[in-house]
């Protein structure tokens, strides 16, 4: 049985129709040491299994150089496609700068609707 719902110092995670949610905590500065955590607390709960992910970044107050690298790379394992949820300006200008200069290796969209950010993941979910 997998676990529907975990938290770390930085985020939390819940499964809800076939879309793992992981929404940062308000006002978390995101370090390499963060995302090493946030990725290997992620791929436990995947357990071996793709899904798309909608990752809130709302409450996101920093994230360093080497944290959105490893979150490009790395942390695109086990992952279908992404929708990040901002707030414009701030996290809106974060992300699409995140995803102009990581380049991440998977289909990555801004949205600042949930219902547009799990209408473009629907077409990543298993069938």
């Amino acid at each position: 049985m997998m676990r529907n719902y975990f938290e770390n110092d930085y985020t939390s995670y819940r499964f809800l129709d076939g879309v793992l949610h992981i929404i940062y905590h308000q006002g978390v500065t995101v370090d390499l040491e963060a995302a090493v955590q946030i990725v290997e607390d992620r791929l436990t709960l995947h357990e071996g299994r793709e899904f798309p992910v909608l990752c809130d970044i709302r409450g996101v107050k920093e994230i360093n150089k080497s944290a959105r690298a490893y979150l490009a790379m790395e942390g695109s394992t086990l992952i279908t496609a992404v929708a990040v949820i901002v707030d414009p300006p701030v996290s809106e200008m974060l992300s699409e700068f995140y995803i102009r200069t990581s380049n991440p290796p998977i289909p990555t969209k801004t949205f600042d609707s949930m219902e547009h950010a799990i209408a473009f993941l629907s077409g990543f979910m298993e069938q």
